[in-house]
């Protein structure tokens, strides 16, 4: 089942259940899928790649919105992104503990021969393409420079 049909099957439970968080996060994905499908004119199929990158664009966005509210003590607005928030998850594969995390990123650095701060980016650039969508690119990041330093 694509990802689109995945959205249809879940607003159409969300709008049974009139879980109103859960269909404005469905229907704020299905429209950056569209817009992104349709962007150049021509209506293209995304890959598997592109749409878990568009699910942690938006992921990442609503955290920042829950950082920001929750900061400035709105809790209802934040809790209305927290909402969005775990509905979003439930479409990325699930995330690599911070173990599992360090031993992959190990391994890519000896792949790449990666001794110093120097070959960050060599590693980065492997790790953003390898671990898309089953580790954020701040957890990777940290990781990384945890480990080369």
């Amino acid at each position: 089942m694509t990802l689109k049909e995945q959205l249809g099957e879940q607003m159409k439970a969300a709008m049974k259940r009139k879980d109103q968080g859960a269909l404005t996060a469905l229907r704020e994905l299905k429209s950056l899928i569209l817009l992104e499908e349709t962007k150049g004119g021509d209506k293209a199929d995304l890959s598997e790649a592109e749409e878990m990158a568009l699910i942690n664009k938006a992921l990442k966005q609503r955290k920042e919105s829950y950082e920001m509210y929750h900061g400035a003590g709105k809790t209802e607005q934040a809790e209305e992104q927290m909402a969005v928030i775990k509905v979003l998850e439930t479409f990325l594969p699930e995330q690599l503990s911070q173990e599992v995390l360090e031993e992959k990123i190990k391994a890519l650095i000896a792949q790449v021969g990666a001794s110093s701060m120097k070959d960050m980016g060599k590693v980065m650039g492997l790790a953003s393409k390898t671990l898309a969508g089953k580790a954020d690119n701040k957890s990777i990041s940290e990781t990384v420079k945890r480990l080369l330093s």
